[in-house]
């Protein structure tokens, strides 16, 4: 007689804990949602159905500003993050293993294992240092940095694209590491360059893997508050950031509606990303 397999869902109340744990989960967000559409402004009496704080919240000229700067400084990290991460992730798979590769992998993935308050206050000091000594160094290095870096949104792309790094290297990796190394081998039997494998052959088939990781880290970048709020400068709020601010005033139905967006704009993002990625029959 053949033994039956093992599956967890057969186990005694697997069910119930399932429908627990994602109502624990979900609870708060629909919570959330239902009251961004809360006609009064308390955050704990419904007072009806109304949309009155999603006009607010989109006449809010702060909101706008703080939600441009968010975008510019996300996709700025993203870009920057998805781009050195391909490199290290092509860096550290497509080669022979060598002396030194498992210390280079923690390093490039520190940041996940490093409290983000311990990169938050690393990034506070050594910015503050060429702050500081910009004016010393002169010349057009230290314009940049005192005009571009300083008081543009420069310390804060840099400082979000090296947190952001491994978010975008870990899945870029995993797609390398699956990737069948035939249809390379075979180019390169064929005459081809290292540059023709790598733009016909390679880049194609790890794009599934750099548009993750770009993805993650956009969303990573967009959501990140620790950091932002030990580097921005006076009048760089970001979304969240304001969004805190707002929180240890007052609260108010408009932060829901603000978050509801988001999580509306995250939703879209993971929608198309499944339909980009998902594999035909």
């Amino acid at each position: 007689m053949a033994r039956s397999s093992f599956s967890v869902a057969r186990l005694p109340g697997f069910a119930t804990t399932a429908v627990l744990v994602f109502f624990a989960l979900y609870l708060p967000i629909f919570t959330l949602v239902a009251y961004s559409f809360n006609a009064s402004q308390s955050v704990a009496v419904w007072g009806g159905f109304s949309l009155e704080w999603y006009a607010k919240a989109w006449d809010n000229q702060q909101v706008k500003d703080a939600t441009l700067r968010s975008l510019i400084i996300a996709v700025s990290a993203a870009l920057i993050a998805t781009t050195v991460a391909t490199m290290a992730a092509l860096g550290t798979t497509r080669r022979r293993e060598f002396k030194g590769q498992g210390f280079i992998y923690v390093m490039i993935n520190q940041p996940l294992m490093v409290p983000e308050i311990v990169t938050a206050v690393a990034l506070l000091i050594l910015f503050g240092i060429l702050k500081t000594n910009a004016a010393e160094i002169g010349g057009p290095i230290g314009y940049f940095v005192d005009t571009v870096m300083n008081k543009g949104l420069g310390f804060i792309i840099l400082a979000h694209s090296a947190f952001c790094i491994p978010f975008a290297y870990l899945p870029i990796r995993a797609r390398l590491e699956g990737m069948d190394l035939s249809l390379e081998t075979a180019a390169a039997d064929l005459y081809a360059t290292p540059w023709q494998t790598f733009r016909r052959i390679t880049l194609p088939l790890m794009a599934p893997g750099i548009v993750a990781g770009a993805m993650l880290a956009f969303v990573i970048s967009l959501d990140d508050v620790v950091i932002t709020e030990f580097v921005k400068g006076a009048g760089q709020d970001t979304l969240p950031t304001y969004m805190l601010g707002q929180l240890r005033r007052q609260l108010t139905p408009e932060i829901n509606a603000i978050s509801t967006m988001l999580l509306a704009v995250t939703v879209v993002l993971l929608t198309a990303f499944f339909l980009l990625t998902r594999k035909k029959d």
